[in-house]
């Protein structure tokens, strides 16, 4: 089921981690595939096991990684910040767009030459606990141009943020 915008809500953006974010899951799960290897060819295991075993961990965490990524899903609206998160089980993170404080993104060294980062959002009464942040997204950059852009729509409009009530 994905995100179902409210009558007169508009989706600005609306996306995944990047396949880039979850590459280093990918490089943990063929190091532990290689270690077992290792540990399997000094017991005395034939090249075919060892090779198995090896693409096996490979498949486990490609698996996890892809699972992982489909079934997180970020969202920025006109209106809201959403993210969901699972398949069978959901975790389901919302926020208001007038909430929102602050948007800072950070990359690690690694995410830089990835090209990916985490996205941050400072929102009122949001405590240390409780972050909002789309980890692992494409071009985090662009997902705070968007989100200045949802802020921008919503101070402008007819029911706008930053805009006087008109009912005196």
């Amino acid at each position: 089921m994905s995100f179902q915008p409210s009558p007169g809500e508009q989706i600005i953006f609306q996306g995944h981690p990047s396949w880039r974010s979850i590459l280093a899951l990918y490089l943990k799960g063929l190091l532990i595939g290689l270690i077992i290897a290792v540990i399997a060819k000094l017991l005395g295991e034939g090249f075919a096991t060892v090779f198995i075993i090896v693409l096996a961990a490979l498949g486990i965490a490609v698996l996890i990684g892809f699972i992982k990524r489909v079934a997180t899903v970020y969202t920025i609206t006109n209106r809201r910040l959403n993210i969901k998160r699972g398949i069978f089980a959901r975790d389901i993170q919302e926020t208001r767009l007038e909430r929102v404080q602050n948007v800072n993104y950070s990359q690690t060294v690694f995410q830089r030459l990835l090209q990916v980062g985490d996205v941050d959002f400072d929102t009122a009464a949001t405590d240390e606990d409780n972050l909002f942040t789309f980890n692992g997204v494409a071009d985090p950059q662009h997902v705070v141009t968007e989100v200045d852009k949802a802020t921008s729509l919503g101070a402008s409009g007819s029911h706008g943020l930053g805009e006087p009530s008109s009912s005196y």
